[in-house]
């Protein structure tokens, strides 16, 4: 089997499909929406439960489509819909949503759950990150997403996405050991 490979346009290939879905073209923002999906995901996987990410996912880009009108430069985009994500995230806890608990009934479940568990775990390890260092690595880790494309999706350059990447995953090991030894 054959990895697909997702590549992230640049800005400027954007722009003519942000014009287009400011204009009502409803294939041209499903389009910008498959390029910045993961992303979103991300910004809001580092803030949320997991349960409820991709569903506020859907609520990021519908208020993007609501106020497409307002972006007064297709280079903006990205950092828009990151800010949009980020105030969907606090909204997300000013109105009160708890995850919800859930628990495993068979003994595969429970297997099943311990590798969650083991997720779970270590998205709240991240979590406890500096803000600059969760975003990047869930974009790594999660999304599985290069270096290049976490540069090119957050407007961050290569280096400061590595170095990002680099502390963070130091931080990561020593909260884990200091996880472990709790």
């Amino acid at each position: 089997m054959q990895a697909m490979l997702v590549t992230i346009p640049e800005p400027a290939d954007d722009e003519s499909l942000i014009r287009q879905a400011a204009g009502g073209d409803r294939a041209a923002f499903g389009e910008l929406y498959l390029r910045h999906a993961r992303m979103v995901h991300a910004i809001l996987l580092a803030r949320v439960p997991p349960a409820d990410a991709e569903d506020l996912v859907q609520d990021v880009f519908m208020a993007a489509l609501k106020r497409l009108g307002e972006l007064r430069t297709a280079a903006a985009f990205r950092g828009w819909l990151g800010a949009i994500a980020r105030r969907r995230a606090i909204d997300y806890f000013r109105d009160g949503r708890r995850r919800a608990e859930f628990s495993f009934g068979t003994e595969q479940e429970s297997h099943a759950a311990a590798g969650a568990d083991q997720a779970l775990v270590t998205l709240d390890l991240v979590r406890r990150l500096p803000e600059a260092y969760r975003e990047t690595l869930i974009m790594r880790l999660v999304e599985g997403m290069t270096g290049p494309e976490i540069a090119r999706q957050t407007g961050l350059t290569a280096d400061s996405v590595r170095v990002n990447l680099c502390r963070g995953m130091k931080m990561l090991r020593e909260l884990w050991k200091g996880d472990a030894h709790a």
